[in-house]
């Protein structure tokens, strides 16, 4: 993945968000490396990719319009009247997004049902889900992990996007976990632990062949690459003003 090709994607995201008015920036920022790498490098015709964060949108619609599956146009509708790029992705519209996801939890269950679909009909392909570390706060995440080693479903990919915190605080002081890495290694999967802004570690995760299910936790940092958003909570939530757009698009292009 080309440095040059996620400079311009995280620069399109923060104008995107900035026309909108819409928050969640920083945890689209932390997880876009991961988005891109996956699209441009591991996604195959026959995979299918389900973002369970789906506050994260504007990363995935960032990743189609680097692809040309979606245009100029389509990007500067994000979040409006009519437009066919909400804040979270729409359950049909856009080719490649299967499930309208957002509300945190179900991801992973979805995830699932389609990788265990896969093997009963014999279709090829791998089902990659990515998931917050927040929202393994979810029961029905956990219950989804049950299902997943139980069936050892080997064209199921996890990918946890660990940025250590969520709409309340940080993930330790909401509810601690702990190693989300290790538990998940308790229930049988092959875990990568990697750094989530490098594309060559993210490039390895996901050629990497294990047999059984596997998961990729990958250290990011919410805002990532934005020094004033770097690791804050408000984050999470806020939308950029002027003064901290023309910020942000700065130390975006001198990185």
């Amino acid at each position: 993945m080309r440095k040059e090709i996620l400079r311009q994607a995280k620069e399109r995201l923060l104008r995107m968000h900035y026309e909108s008015g819409v928050g969640h920036i920083g945890g689209n920022l932390s997880c876009l490396d991961l988005v891109m790498c996956l699209h441009h490098e591991a996604l195959s015709a026959h995979d299918a990719f389900v973002l369970s964060k789906g506050h994260a949108a504007g990363a995935l619609y960032i990743a189609l319009w680097s692809l040309g599956r979606l245009s100029e146009a389509d990007l500067g509708t994000f979040h409006r009247e009519g437009t066919k790029l909400p804040g979270h992705p729409p359950a049909t519209g856009i080719p490649g997004i299967h499930f309208a996801t957002g509300s945190l939890g179900h991801g992973l269950s979805l995830s699932a049902g389609m990788a265990l679909g896969k093997r009963l009909r014999g279709e090829p392909g791998q089902v990659y889900c990515l998931l917050s570390d927040g929202e393994w706060n979810s029961g029905s995440t956990w219950e989804a992990l049950i299902f997943i080693a139980h069936h050892r479903l080997d064209n199921l990919v996890l990918i946890v996007d660990l940025n250590g915190l969520q709409g309340f605080g940080t993930t330790r002081e909401v509810a601690d976990l702990g190693s989300l890495a290790e538990k998940l290694r308790g229930f049988g999967l092959a875990v990568a632990e990697i750094d989530g802004h490098d594309p060559e570690a993210i490039r390895a995760a996901f050629s990497s062949r294990t047999p059984g299910p596997r998961a990729i936790v990958a250290r990011t940092r919410k805002g990532c690459g934005v020094s004033f958003m770097e690791n804050k909570v408000e984050w999470h939530y806020l939308p950029m003003t002027e003064a901290q757009y023309r910020q942000a698009l700065a130390e975006v292009r001198d990185a």
